[in-house]
């Protein structure tokens, strides 16, 4: 009995050590993989480093040669003072407004498009989506003007309505990339709620707009992004100083009242930071995306 025992116990450790072996590649692979990685993220957190250095420096040391990364003594004062620099916390609320309702119209209305031109099959769909993509070959400057024409006819010069309602029109790029993940869910989720019953619009709450969490928080992300540090746009628009967003305003101080390094660095920390705080809330959600991407196959 113990020579059988001896026997099954040495049949049965050979077949540990090449797991043992495959664990140890794949963190020694994982490990590699981020210390290659690492150079490249510190070149890249390189700028913004060296803004947050800038907005703690007194003023003798932003002019220093060589340069000071290590402010001493470091001068804290300047974050309070950049607050009053400029009406911060007012353009912080426009900026805030004009991305919030932005991301939200987006949402809506890029979705409702997207998912009509990839689950429901009607004639001249695929022509209208070439068509929509085109879009996104017209730069910017050439719709600029037939634009400022069609709002000022309107009469939404002046506040923040030529910056928001667009948005709840669709765009291009997102709808393309919503179309492109609503394509991956399976068919056969809306065949059987269909069967139960649901109509389009409850299969496209209900089933769709779960389903696709990762999709909608990358749409967000971008959008919100690009309305938080939108500068030209504030600018055409905009033409009250109390409506001013923050890009606006900090430009607009700083070419007014000099070159305040310190403060200006110091408010576009704080600029950054919402986008900063917004990324790291959501990466959860990418991480949930990879692992849906993987059931399509």
């Amino acid at each position: 009995m113990a020579v059988k025992t001896q026997q099954a116990v040495t049949t049965a450790t050979p077949h540990k050590r090449p797991w043992l072996s495959k664990r140890i590649k794949s963190v020694l692979k994982q490990t590699l993989i981020h210390m290659a990685l690492l150079p490249a993220a510190f070149v890249f957190m390189l700028p913004f480093l060296w803004m947050l250095s800038t907005s703690l420096k007194p003023d003798e040391q932003l002019y220093a040669y060589p340069p000071v990364w290590i402010p001493n003594p470091v001068e804290w004062a300047n974050y309070p003072n950049t607050v009053t620099y400029i009406p911060f916390f007012r353009y912080m609320g426009n900026t805030l407004t004009i991305a919030a309702f932005a991301t939200v119209g987006a949402l809506i209305s890029c979705s409702m498009v997207a998912y009509s031109l990839a689950r429901i099959p009607w004639p001249g769909r695929n022509v209208l989506f070439i068509a929509t993509v085109a879009t996104l070959m017209l730069p910017f400057q050439v719709t600029l003007i037939p634009l400022f024409i069609i709002f000022r006819q309107l009469g939404w010069v002046g506040d923040f309505r030529p910056l928001i309602i667009p948005h709840f029109f669709g765009g291009a790029l997102y709808i393309f990339l919503l179309r492109q993940f609503f394509m991956t869910i399976p068919m056969e989720l809306s065949e059987a709620a269909r069967i139960d019953g649901a109509n389009e619009f409850r299969i496209y709450r209900s089933i769709i707009l779960p389903l696709a969490k990762p999709a909608l928080a990358t749409v967000a992300i971008f959008e919100f992004i690009a309305r938080w540090r939108d500068y030209l746009g504030p600018l055409i628009y905009l033409s009250d100083q109390d409506l001013y967003t923050l890009s606006l305003g900090l430009h607009l101080y700083s070419s007014q009242y000099g070159r305040e390094w310190g403060l200006l660095m110091a408010a576009s920390v704080l600029i950054t930071l919402p986008i900063i705080v917004l990324f790291f809330s959501l990466q959860k959600i990418f991480v949930q995306g990879i692992t849906l991407t993987g059931i399509k196959g």
